[in-house]
């Protein structure tokens, strides 16, 4: 079974969008493909991957991916902080 990540890409329009999945390339190229991709990405290409991190079972990656939706938008954008964060989550569902 393939271990799941978090993944944060940013739109055109600069909005941060955080999904999670086990292919974070397949998924990448399901959203910029419109089908089968979220419909918040629609038309808000193009998408770029600017933050990734191997989490494990889906449980684990929804609820981080949870927390990482609820902090501020100044937050998410801070790439390099946000590891350390993720960190925190991490130990805390630990």
């Amino acid at each position: 079974m393939s271990a799941y990540s978090i993944y944060l890409v940013r739109c055109c329009d600069g909005s941060l969008y955080t999904g999670i999945a086990t292919d974070v390339t397949r998924r990448l190229t399901e959203h910029e493909g419109g089908v089968k991709g979220a419909k918040y990405l629609r038309g808000k290409g193009p998408l770029k991957l600017v933050y990734q991190q191997e989490i494990g079972d889906r449980s684990l990656a929804s609820r981080i991916e949870s927390r990482i939706k609820r902090l501020t938008k100044a937050e998410k954008a801070d790439l390099k902080n946000l590891p350390g964060l993720i960190d925190g989550f991490l130990a805390e569902f630990g």
